[in-house]
C-alpha cells in the first residue's frame, strides 16, 4: 500500500495509507500459491481460512471473501490496519523466504472497507439457548467474545464504563493508525448480531459483583489499562504523562481535530518518550503532530526494538529522533518538565527474551531539554473489578489467572485478553477471547 508524503501527513491525524484499490487487490491475491497446507492460517490466532478468503478475491468474489473472513473475525477492518501480520500470518507464508510474502493484511483491510462501503451483513447464529452471558469490556477481547457467544446461540449483554464502545481501539489508537469511524462500524456490526450494549455501566460499581453472578456466566475482558511508571524522581511535575493518558487525552479531547477545536490538551515544544514498543511510537507520533520536537528513548539497541518495524520507519520519516542505548534517570524541574536526565547504556548478555540486557554507564549521562515528559513502559490490569471478586487468582503482574480454556479460579467466571495476559496484541487478545467464549459455550451446553 502506498504512503502518504510525511511531510503533508505529518500535519494532520488521516490515515498513513489510503489501502488497496480493487485491481491492486486481485493482483496481490493472484500470488497466492493456494498452498495444500497452509501455515499462514495457523499464524492467524483467531484461525482465518486465508486462501479461501484470497482465492475468492482472485476470483473478483469480494463480498463472499468478506463472508469467509467474518466466519472467524467481526473486526476485520481493524485487524487489517494494526496487526503485526508480519510476524503472524505473513510471517508463516511459504513466499517470505523467497520473496515478498502475500501481503494478507492489506488484502483483509480491502475487503473489510469494500463490504462497508457496499452493504455489510452479519453471520448467522445458532438457535437460542436460553443462556445469558455477561461480557465486561468493550475493548477487543470482549468484541469478540460477545460476537462469538452470540454467534452460538447466547444472549449476551456487554458493559462498557466509559461513553463509547471500542476501549483501547478507541482511546489508545491514534485516529492515522485505526480510525475512530472504523471502529464504531465494527462494534455495530457486533451489535447487530443481537448483542446488548450498556455504556457508563463500570462493572464493580454501577452494576455490582453480586449482580454479575446472576448471569449464567461472565466474561472479563477489562483489558490493561493501568500504566506502569519508571519510578524516577520527578514524576510528579506537571507535564509528565503516561502515555495511556496522553493518548486517552488527545483521543478524547479532539485534540486531533487541530487547528479548528479549542482542546484543553496540553501540547509540548520538546517532548521526551520513554519506550520502544507500539505504544511508545504513537505517542511519539501523536507529540509530533501536535507540533513537537520528539526524541524518543530506548534502553536497547534500535534493532531490539520491540515495535512493528513499519511504525518505527514511519515515525522516523515524520521527525521522531530515536535514541537507542539511553535511559531516564531523572525528570528535572521545579514544578514543571525542564529536561530529562539519561544514562548511557551498555548492552550484556541475552536475556529470556533474546534480547541483550541493558546495563547503565557509570558517569555517562546527559540532559535532553523538554516540557514533556511521556512514559510507555508497560501497563497492567485495572484492579478496580477483579479486586471485588473474592477467590479470584492472579499472578504476580495483577493479571487474572485463567486456565487454558480461559477459566478463573472462581466458577463461571472467565477472562481473555489483556487482563489475562498482560499488555499485549489486539490480536492475540481476540484470540484468547475466542477460545474462552468456545469454553463458556460448553459449559452452557454441557449443563
Amino acid at each position: 500500500m502506498e504512503d502518504r508524503a510525511a511531510g503533508q501527513r505529518v500535519h494532520d491525524f488521516f490515515e498513513v495509507s489510503s489501502g488497496l484499490s480493487p485491481d491492486e487487490a486481485l493482483f496481490e491475491a493472484e500470488r497466492c500459491l493456494q498452498c495444500k497446507k497452509p501455515k499462514c492460517v495457523n499464524g492467524c490466532p483467531v484461525g482465518i481460512d486465508i486462501p479461501s478468503f484470497i482465492a475468492e478475491i482472485a476470483l473478483g468474489n469480494f463480498r463472499k471473501a468478506a463472508e469467509i473472513i467474518k466466519a472467524d473475525n467481526m473486526l476485520p477492518a481493524i485487524c487489517g490496519r494494526v496487526c503485526p501480520q508480519e510476524t503472524q500470518c505473513e510471517g508463516q507464508c511459504v513466499l517470505s523466504g523467497k520473496e515478498k510474502p502475500i501481503s494478507i493484511g492489506s488484502l483483509e483491510r480491502f475487503i473489510a472497507d469494500w463490504e462497508r462501503a457496499h452493504g455489510t451483513s452479519v453471520p448467522d447464529s445458532q438457535p437460542p439457548t436460553g443462556r445469558h452471558v455477561a461480557v465486561i469490556g468493550s475493548g477487543p477481547a470482549g468484541l469478540t467474545a460477545a460476537a462469538e457467544l452470540s454467534r452460538l446461540g447466547h444472549r449476551v449483554t456487554l458493559f462498557e464504563s466509559l461513553h463509547e464502545a471500542g476501549g483501547v481501539l478507541m482511546y489508545g489508537i491514534p485516529e492515522f493508525r485505526l480510525p475512530k469511524e472504523i471502529v464504531r462500524a465494527e462494534v455495530e456490526q457486533v451489535l447487530a448480531m443481537g448483542v446488548e450494549i450498556r455504556l457508563n455501566h463500570l462493572a464493580g460499581r454501577s452494576i455490582t459483583v453480586p449482580e454479575l453472578m446472576k448471569f449464567d456466566a461472565v466474561f472479563l475482558a477489562t483489558g490493561a489499562g493501568l500504566p506502569n511508571f519508571m519510578g524516577i524522581p520527578g514524576e510528579q511535575l506537571n507535564g509528565v504523562y503516561s502515555a495511556n493518558e496522553f493518548l486517552t487525552r488527545v483521543n478524547f479531547m479532539h485534540a486531533d481535530q487541530f487547528p479548528g477545536y479549542d482542546t484543553p490538551v496540553k501540547r509540548g515544544s520538546r517532548v521526551v518518550v520513554a519506550g520502544g514498543g507500539n505504544v511508545a511510537m504513537d505517542a511519539a507520533r501523536v507529540a509530533r503532530r501536535l507540533g513537537a520536537k520528539v526524541t524518543l528513548v530506548y534502553r536497547r539497541r534500535e534493532e531490539d526494538l520491540p515495535a512493528r518495524a513499519n511504525e518505527v520507519i514511519h515515525a522516523r520519516e515524520e521527525g521522531v529522533e530515536i535514541l537507542s542505548c539511553a535511559n531516564p534517570i531523572r525528570i528535572v524541574g521545579d514544578t514543571g518538565v525542564t529536561g530529562v536526565e539519561c544514562v548511557r547504556m551498555e548492552m550484556c548478555a541475552l536475556d529470556e527474551t533474546g534480547r541483550p540486557s541493558a546495563r547503565p554507564l557509570d558517569g555517562m549521562t546527559f540532559t535532553i531539554d523538554a516540557d514533556m515528559f511521556i512514559e510507555a513502559v508497560g501497563q497492567g490490569p485495572n484492579p478496580l473489578l477483579i479486586s471485588e471478586i473474592k477467590g479470584i487468582e492472579r499472578e504476580k503482574a495483577g493479571n487474572v489467572a485463567v486456565d487454558a480454556e480461559g477459566r478463573t479460579s472462581v466458577p463461571r467466571i472467565f477472562a481473555a485478553g489483556d487482563v489475562a495476559t498482560g499488555a499485549a496484541t489486539v490480536i492475540l487478545a481476540m484470540g484468547t477471547a475466542k477460545e474462552a467464549a468456545r469454553s463458556i459455550d460448553r459449559m452452557l451446553k454441557e449443563e
